[in-house]
């Protein structure tokens, strides 16, 4: 089994891959919260942004100029990819810097997979 985890709740099982055995209800219901935080142009752009920054890892005052949308705006998609367990959060004086969560991108690859 793979586990997802999320910053407000331990770690728990989520799915197989789909190809060897159904998803419970449970699951299905995990696995859609972290695919619903990924569809979307602006969620996939700064997930991307912030694998390639340097050290992985990038200032919200870094992504707001490169999609050409309000720091305020860019926060709440942040805050889903959060959410999602697709990113972590730290503060450093005013500025909150995010970056990917290493195993979570792993994590839907092997229940996407096919093998």
């Amino acid at each position: 089994m793979t586990v997802l985890t999320t910053p407000a709740e331990p770690a728990r099982e989520c799915c197989p891959p789909l190809v060897r055995e159904p998803l419970s209800a449970s699951q299905a219901a995990d696995l859609a919260h972290v695919l619903k935080a990924l569809a979307d142009s602006t969620r996939l752009r700064l997930v991307s942004m912030v694998a390639a920054h340097e050290d992985g890892e990038a200032c919200v005052c870094e992504l707001t100029d490169p999609l050409g949308l309000s720091q305020p705006t860019i926060s709440h998609h942040l805050k889903i990819l959060v959410d999602a367990g697709i990113f972590t959060r730290s503060q450093r004086g005013k500025w909150a810097y995010y970056a990917i969560v290493p195993q979570a991108l792993d994590t839907l690859a092997g229940i996407l997979t096919t093998s």
